[in-house]
């Protein structure tokens, strides 16, 4: 038999197409088994495939797990945006909740033209991460995470050239479980960043709203100031608003649907 589950394909952070970050979005009844969800990420053969099922318990509106091509991930902003496009356009209504098994209830909200998605915060502490700067070629401070919903390490350098320049061995730095950023102040926007993650089968990522969680509030201490623009430079490339508040990330961004329909699951 033939299991049709309802599927959106969104470029992510994108005001056009072919920009920003994509994610496939998939409405389903109920949960299939994890190596089912793992095996549906890697036909789509996106950074994250999000899957929806209406939540029971009324914490939030729906439930919500990623997987990318090799695994599930504790939480993926992009995608949650993503998520929160497809089911909002239209006469969606201005805001959804995601009840996640890592990262709490999540929110997505209509902003503008655009959307805001609220993340958990990370605490980061500066101190060494085995092979990680050899595995990236640089030597400059690194900050690794403490607390969170996922293990980041971020690597300050002086500008966006040199964030530009850096050119990982994607062998060694996916032996090195983490995802990782490399940040600078930015020339057109205040902050610009670059996020590779081959450790959990994402060499180098579009535009991570996961990332841009961690880099709110180490910005924003930087910068003196809780809102900030932020520029992913990846070859796709993306545009975020940053916004702290309190114990939440807010991050802003355009959506735009490349696809709509149905993916068939036979079995």
């Amino acid at each position: 038999m033939s299991l049709p589950i309802s599927y959106w394909h969104v470029d992510a952070f994108a005001s056009e197409p072919f920009a920003g970050n994509q994610a496939a979005v998939m409405v389903l009844e109920r949960w299939l088994p994890d190596a089912v969800l793992i095996a549906i990420g890697a036909e789509n053969n996106f950074a994250e495939t999000a899957f929806l099922v209406k939540d029971q318990t009324g914490a939030a509106d729906w439930e919500l797990r990623w997987c990318t091509p090799t695994s599930e991930v504790q939480l993926c902003g992009h995608a949650t945006l993503a998520s929160g496009h497809a089911l909002l356009s239209g006469d969606g209504g201005d805001r959804v909740t995601f009840r996640t098994r890592h990262a709490g209830i999540l929110e997505v909200r209509r902003a503008g033209t655009g959307y805001e998605l609220s993340l958990p915060l990370s605490k980061l502490q500066q101190r060494p991460v085995d092979g990680l700067l050899p595995a990236l070629g640089i030597d400059a401070p690194v900050y690794d995470t403490v607390a969170g919903t996922e293990q980041t390490s971020v690597i300050l350098l002086d500008s966006e050239t040199a964030v530009r320049a850096v050119t990982p061995v994607m062998d060694a730095l996916g032996k090195i479980d983490r995802m990782v950023i490399v940040t600078a102040p930015g020339d057109h926007s205040d902050v610009v960043s670059r996020v590779f993650v081959p450790a959990w089968g994402v060499p180098e990522d579009s535009v991570t709203g996961s990332a841009h969680a961690v880099l709110t509030p180490f910005w924003a201490e930087r910068l003196g100031r809780s809102e900030f623009t932020a520029h992913q430079a990846s070859q796709r490339g993306g545009d975020l608003t940053c916004r702290l508040e309190g114990d939440r990330a807010w991050l802003g961004g355009p959506c735009v649907t490349i696809v709509e329909g149905k993916f068939y699951l036979t079995g």
